[in-house]
């Protein structure tokens, strides 16, 4: 007569089934379908400020290594059927190390010419039009403290603290628009040589144009030395996806041990926003 096993065993085994079984199917939705993405500095300000929470589509441009969590196993592979389009912002493997994911806005395409001058980008030699907009006001707090904001763009509104930036809006060739933020003229970052966009490569770049080290940047491999580093040209493959709505947002200033204050540091009024 056959033995049965004992029921708590029985019950252990099917836990880790399941347990397994869970895994693989949250592996394969965060690789091929949607992945979550926060928002640690602000070289995307003024669309996406720090302690914003979105989800990143990864069947837009095809998959790649770096469309699995970590880049693992680490297999060189790309099924490419899809290019960004100027405009999109997307999520990619950047350097030193492609060790973590980095978020910026698509400029160029492969063979576009792109050079900034006087803080205007120039677009396979046209100027993209650059238009002056009402200031961008964010509120100082834990996420965003005072050291942030330079001097000159501190201010006070309604007995609150504010960082208070001028802003542009930037209109692309067919009309697609998006805005930026400009502080000052600086060099090497508001005026720069002509960039030519190899092939299987993107230039991309951070819509705060003085805070972001983007494709403006040799990549650290390829910088000279004193010379600042960025991102470089960008290859496609290292393209996780695009950035589709914010799902949640955060000032800061919740506490785990306090639970209301999970509710009083959301930013609800950033929830649900797509991307231009």
């Amino acid at each position: 007569m056959a033995k049965r096993k004992p029921a708590k065993q029985s019950e252990l085994v099917e836990t880790i089934r399941f347990l397994l079984k869970l895994a693989l199917i949250v592996f394969v939705f965060r690789s091929f379908v949607l992945a979550p993405f926060s928002i640690p500095s602000e070289s995307m300000l003024p669309r996406l400020l720090i302690g914003d929470y979105l989800f990143v589509s990864k069947w837009n441009y095809g998959y790649s290594r770096w469309s699995l969590p970590f880049g693992f196993p680490p297999i060189d592979w790309h099924l490419g059927w899809g290019t960004p389009a100027r405009g999109d912002t997307v999520v990619f493997r950047g350097p030193p190390g492609e060790d973590h994911d980095v978020i910026k806005r698509v400029i160029g395409l492969p063979g576009d010419t792109i050079q900034v001058r006087a803080g205007q980008v120039i677009l396979n030699g046209r100027a993209i039009p650059k238009q002056r907009i009402a200031d961008f006001v964010v509120p100082i707090s834990p996420n965003f403290p005072t050291d942030k904001c330079a001097a000159p763009f501190q201010a006070v509104a309604d007995g609150e603290a504010i960082c208070r930036y001028p802003r542009f809006r930037e209109t692309l060739p067919g009309g697609r628009a998006y805005e930026v933020l400009d502080q000052a003229m600086l060099p090497g970052v508001d005026d720069t040589g002509v960039y030519q966009v190899p092939a299987g490569h993107l230039f991309l770049m951070g819509d705060n144009r003085d805070g972001s080290l983007d494709s403006r940047f040799p990549a650290p491999a390829d910088a000279l030395p004193g010379q600042m580093s960025g991102m470089g040209f960008v290859p496609l493959d290292h393209v996780e996806g695009k950035a589709l709505v914010t799902f949640w947002s955060t000032d800061g200033s919740a506490q785990w041990l306090l639970p209301w204050t999970w509710f009083t540091a959301a930013r609800f009024d950033r929830l649900g926003r797509g991307f231009e």
